[in-house]
């Protein structure tokens, strides 16, 4: 995977405040990841926990649908059987899912497979994944009382595994050149994708800046 490697993780409400129907939701987190992946988001973790797997398989599909033909891959949050049946690229596995082998011997050949890590120990756990997205780096609103790891950790966390890590958590336009400096492969978030992002007006804007971040690290 190619430094700096971007991923957009979702979430349906947010993208579509005020929204009284999963239809509604659904059409606005649609529109978003089609966005997204004109924009050259590399990766789109679909991160819905609450539903169930017959909503999350369609909007998994619709997901696959508007990314085809773009360079976005597709990966769901946990669910590895809805992965199989939507078509997606491949499965996020919690820090506390299954060991990464079983799971990559569920899929077809070049089927992602990226897991959280929050700790030393979990990034062993991890480190046969394709990627690992690795917080919370900074203190979030998605995470109440959850405080920041910082910088430092998430240093230590790149030079302890061989494959591209992620941050996550509170990241800002100008904190991502903060996490390239760590040696941070990318970033993987929610609010700074969603449109209106502080800093940018177009979500291809955020891509643009986001790139020229870690480039410049």
């Amino acid at each position: 995977m190619t430094r700096p490697l971007l991923c957009l993780v979702t979430s349906r409400r947010r993208a579509a405040p005020g929204a009284t129907s999963f239809a509604e939701e659904q059409r606005a987190l649609v529109a978003q990841i089609a966005a997204a992946a004109e924009a050259g988001v590399d990766l789109i973790q679909v991160r819905e926990p609450d539903l169930e797997a017959r909503d999350l398989c369609a909007l998994v599909g619709e997901c696959v649908i508007v990314t085809r033909g773009s360079a976005s891959r597709v990966v769901v949050n946990d669910r590895a059987d809805v992965a199989l049946a939507s078509g997606a690229d491949g499965v996020h596995l919690r820090a506390s899912g299954p060991p990464v082998e079983r799971v990559r011997a569920l899929g077809p050949g070049g089927w992602l497979v990226g897991r959280s890590a929050h700790s030393l120990e979990e990034l062993g756990l991890a480190a046969t994944a394709d990627y690992i997205i690795f917080g919370t780096v900074f203190a979030t609103d998605s995470k109440p009382g959850v405080a920041g790891q910082g910088a430092a950790a998430l240093a230590a966390a790149v030079g302890c595994v061989k494959v591209p890590v992620l941050a996550i958590g509170g990241l800002t336009l100008d904190r991502a050149e903060t996490c390239a400096r760590a040696g941070a492969a990318g970033v993987a978030a929610i609010s700074l994708f969603l449109p209106g992002a502080p800093g940018a007006t177009r979500l291809r804007d955020v891509v643009q800046v986001l790139r020229q971040r870690f480039n410049s690290d």
